[in-house]
């Protein structure tokens, strides 16, 4: 496999950032409206109120990606990780769950949550392993699809 190389958002990364997204999204779930405007204008919903977008690439081509976005507290979710169907499997979103965490640790970050359905087994082990602990899911919550909601102090 060829090297995993890792960026921060550009406008080129727009469109797989939300073709990655929507691929998995309409695989499990549905597209929220919520969804559909974040991806739409994740400059405006993501980037305008001090969040981040990561991205993994091999080559040029964009395989992963990853948001950090603020909520009204100032408390940073992780959202919209999504990885190339075609190459689940090889690691990818372990890789970029753990630059996504130093990358969270860097810029100073004490704690991220996530919100997540256990539906995606894969990724709620993942997220597991990597440190996230499930704590009680707020009603109503920003998704129809979540019944998990985790937190990983960094």
């Amino acid at each position: 496999m060829s090297t995993l190389v890792f960026d921060t958002y550009k406008p080129d990364y727009a469109e797989a950032f939300k073709a990655l997204n929507l691929h998995w999204l309409k695989q499990y779930f549905v597209v929220e409206p919520h969804d559909e405007e974040v991806l739409s204008d994740p400059e405006r919903f993501i980037l305008e109120p001090g969040g981040e977008i990561l991205v993994a690439k091999i080559a040029d081509r964009v395989v992963g990606v990853v948001a950090l976005m603020p909520d009204e507290n100032g408390t940073f979710e992780l959202t919209k990780m999504a990885v190339d169907s075609d190459l689940r499997g090889q690691k990818i979103g372990q890789q970029l769950l753990q630059h996504t965490l130093n990358f969270a640790r860097q810029k100073g970050l004490d704690s991220l949550i996530l919100y997540s359905n256990r539906k995606l087994e894969n990724a709620i082990y993942l997220y597991r392993k990597y440190g996230f602990e499930e704590i009680p899911l707020e009603q109503p919550n920003p998704y129809l699809r979540a019944d998990i909601k985790m937190r990983i102090s960094l």
